[in-house]
C-alpha cells in the first residue's frame, strides 16, 4: 500500500480523495452532458459514485491515479491522472493520462497544468517508461492537448469497450515515453 501524495502546480493542486465529499462535486461532472460529451453516456448518480470510489480505492495499490483537480476558491473542478489501461489493445499493457473537467472550468489551461504534473509524477517518482493517451478524433481540445503536452501520435484503435458501430468507437492513440520527456525538458 503506497500513500498517494498531493502535487501541486502555480494554479492547480492535485490531491488524493477525500469520501464521501468529493462525490458531489465528482457528479456535477459525470451528470453533465456537455462535460461528458466525448464519452458513451453520461453517468447517474450510483456509476458516478461508484467510479469515483474506485479510482479512488486505487491509489493505495499504486502511489498514482486520477488526483482531484482543486483550484483554490473553487474546490475540486475535476480530476486529472495516471491509471493503468483496463482493457486489451495492441498498445496494453500500458498506463494512460488522462483528464475530466468541469465544463465551466474548461478552456482556462487547468487541464494542461495538470497534466504536465501528472507527467511528471509519472515519469519522475512513479518510474514509468511511457504514458499513453487516448480520445475519439472528434475531441479536438484533448488531442490537442496531447500534441502540447509533446506526446505523439501512434494511429487510431476501436475501442474494445464500445460496440461496432458506436460514434465513439475509433479512438486516436498519443504515446511519450520517459526519454522524450526529458529530451523535452531539456530542450533536445
Amino acid at each position: 500500500m503506497t500513500e498517494p501524495v498531493t502535487l501541486h502546480g502555480p494554479r492547480v493542486t492535485l490531491r488524493p480523495w477525500r469520501l464521501p465529499e468529493d462525490l458531489d462535486p465528482l457528479f456535477a461532472i459525470n451528470g453533465d452532458p456537455a462535460a461528458m460529451r466525448f464519452f458513451p453516456n453520461v453517468h447517474d448518480r450510483a456509476e458516478s459514485d461508484a467510479w469515483g470510489q474506485r479510482i479512488a480505492a486505487a491509489f493505495g495499490d499504486r502511489g498514482y491515479g486520477f488526483w482531484v483537480l482543486d483550484l483554490p476558491g473553487e474546490g475540486m473542478v475535476g480530476v486529472v491522472g495516471l491509471q493503468p489501461v483496463f482493457f486489451e489493445a495492441p498498445f496494453t499493457p500500458a498506463v494512460e493520462i488522462g483528464w475530466r473537467i468541469a465544463t465551466r472550468m474548461q478552456r482556462r489551461g487547468l487541464a494542461e497544468e495538470a497534466a504536465r504534473i501528472a507527467l511528471a509524477h509519472g515519469f519522475g517518482p512513479a518510474g514509468l517508461e511511457r504514458i499513453v493517451a487516448f480520445t475519439p478524433p472528434a475531441n479536438e481540445p484533448s488531442w490537442r492537448l496531447m500534441e502540447k503536452l509533446g506526446m505523439h501520435r501512434q494511429g487510431s484503435f476501436g475501442h474494445p469497450r464500445l460496440p461496432d458501430g458506436h460514434a465513439l468507437k475509433t479512438h486516436l492513440l498519443y504515446a511519450l515515453d520517459r526519454a522524450g520527456w526529458i529530451a523535452d525538458r531539456l530542450g533536445g
